[in-house]
């Protein structure tokens, strides 16, 4: 069994999530975590996934406030152990609820062209030209909630 909480910054939870989001999304790119991203990570809603059998984290995003009515969605890992067991799918579905019950009406995020049809199945649509950052080719996926 698996529930879905919110993540307060700073707290063991959060150093986590920090690590699991290396691990899966920065790690095999050769990229690095830094330290000088927390700071602007304070003001984010933190959202995880934990396997109520051992209280561990096996998934978990971030959402970050763009303007009143669009929140972007940044950063969904799971651990590779639990992939394909639709944590990523019930990660993003509770994301979307939080984003709706703080007042935004749409979310946005820049998906890397390898999940692009899982945020289609999800209800999401491509906005725009596919584009690069970081030397990592991305497509800007939207949903109005």
């Amino acid at each position: 069994m698996r529930k879905m909480i919110d993540i307060d910054f700073g707290s063991s939870r959060y150093d986590e999530l920090v690590e699991l989001r290396y691990k899966i999304l920065l790690a095999p790119l050769g990229l690095k975590f830094l330290d000088s991203h927390r700071a602007q990570e304070t003001s984010y809603l933190h959202l995880g996934c934990i396997e109520c059998l051992d209280d561990k984290l096996v998934g978990g995003l971030m959402l970050v406030p763009l303007d009143n009515d669009t929140i972007r969605m940044m950063q969904v890992a799971v651990d590779t152990k639990y992939q394909g067991e639709g944590i990523g799918r019930d990660l993003v579905k509770y994301a979307e609820k939080r984003a709706k019950d703080a007042g935004y009406s749409k979310i946005v995020m820049h998906a890397m062209l390898t999940v692009i049809h899982f945020y289609e199945k999800n209800g999401y649509h491509q906005e725009g030209d596919i584009f690069e950052e970081k030397g990592i080719t991305f497509a800007k996926m939207v949903k109005t909630l």
